[in-house]
């Protein structure tokens, strides 16, 4: 397999997670959900109250809505996952609700990129958050879809976890194990590659394919001995008493990247341009109200995750969260002229799935890189 590191300037990166440590890859769709999500607890009543807290503290700086010349749909549907990243935090409080109040916004869940894909491909969504894999595996297809946001670069908050009672402490010790993971999401591949950067056969491991929420479920019943997985499925696991072997952090140190990114459909994109931009100026609020006030938004959006604001912002700390002025950054997507190392990264990633015969074909690097959208941050 072709490392990632080789062309996506792994040092570069490395430094990003040494830097920006601030405070998922979906099934099938559920109807409009708000902010519907797990029932909250003991604490919910608190975490709700500081939740429109800071809702309300947010929407003081909302952008204004647009103008009434400009063309904008009757409605936006988000195809969106349970990653704490800002994406989830706009929807906890709200934000793309407050700057276009006469649109109705459908936020549908999912639990894998690969269900995001078909939605996309139907035209079910106009938006949707896709792993790196999923990602590159839609681009590869020629999914109509284009990459506008890159939300996060994933470290600590995708993990292999093991039943503490499994008597399994490295990757070699996995063999003859049953191990669940979501064929073609992230996790997947970071399994995959681990497995890779240390020769272990993945045929000595009965691999599992299962959705998170299943994955759960069957650690419950005793199916599994381990699974790789991401939050909140990891953290639920290791309070039931698993502990982790690797992190995706570990796999990218040596060159098994992973992130996850939102698309939106090219037809969506081409009569709505300016919805696209209002919603990427939606979630750069979200991103630096994130940053600026990370226990506000671990309350805000915990309940999303079934998760207490304790462990919601321990998971917000494994990922890498980004900002609108980083996506144009020569590591990320780059400009126009100049397309970033993105696009190299998800040739490699495609290439690896075609090894993996989870794609016929992985097209030239020029593909990949058509599909960033760099060209909406022309100007900002």
């Amino acid at each position: 397999m072709k490392q990632l590191h080789s062309k996506f300037r792994l040092g570069t990166l490395l430094a990003i997670f040494a830097l920006l440590v601030v405070v998922s890859g979906c099934g099938n769709s559920a109807s409009n959900s708000g902010n519907s999500g797990n029932t909250a607890k003991a604490a919910a009543a608190t975490e709700n109250a500081n939740a429109t807290e800071a809702a309300a503290a947010v929407a003081e700086e909302a952008t204004p809505a647009p103008a009434a010349a400009e063309e904008l749909p009757t409605e936006i549907r988000i195809g969106y996952q349970v990653s704490p990243n800002g994406e989830l935090l706009a929807k906890s409080l709200g934000l793309l609700e407050k700057k276009y109040p006469d649109i109705k916004i459908s936020w549908l869940k999912f639990d894998s990129g690969r269900d995001v894909n078909v939605a996309i491909a139907s035209g079910g969504i106009d938006f949707g958050l896709l792993g790196t894999p999923p990602g590159a595996s839609g681009v590869a297809q020629g999914l109509p879809d284009q990459i506008y946001y890159i939300h996060d670069v994933i470290g600590e908050s995708e993990a292999l976890v093991v039943k503490s009672a499994a008597g399994i402490s490295s990757l070699a010790e996995l063999k003859g194990h049953k191990i669940a993971t979501t064929f073609g999401s992230t996790s997947h591949f970071s399994l995959l590659s681990a497995l890779k950067q240390e020769n272990i056969d993945p045929a000595s491991i009965t691999i599992l394919d299962m959705q998170a929420p299943d994955i759960v479920a069957a650690w419950q019943r005793g199916d599994i001995d381990g699974a790789y997985t991401w939050q909140p499925s990891q953290s639920k696991l290791v309070e039931d008493g698993g502990k982790v072997i690797i992190t995706s952090a570990d796999v990218a140190a040596k060159g098994g990247i992973t992130g996850e990114f939102g698309v939106v459909h090219k037809d969506f994109i081409g009569k709505y341009p300016n919805a696209v931009k209002g919603y990427i100026a939606v979630l750069d609020e979200a991103v630096k109200y994130y940053r600026d006030h990370p226990q506000e938004s671990a309350e805000a959006m915990s309940a999303e995750l079934g998760l207490s604001a304790e462990a919601t912002l321990k998971a917000m700390n494994e990922i890498i969260v980004l900002d609108a002025s980083q996506q144009s950054a020569p590591e990320y997507m780059g400009t126009p002229d100049q397309p970033g190392a993105f696009g190299q990264l998800l040739k490699d990633t495609g290439d690896f799935l075609v090894e993996q015969k989870s794609i016929t074909d992985s097209p030239d690097l020029s593909v990949y890189q058509q599909a960033l959208r760099s060209d909406l941050y022309t100007g900002n």
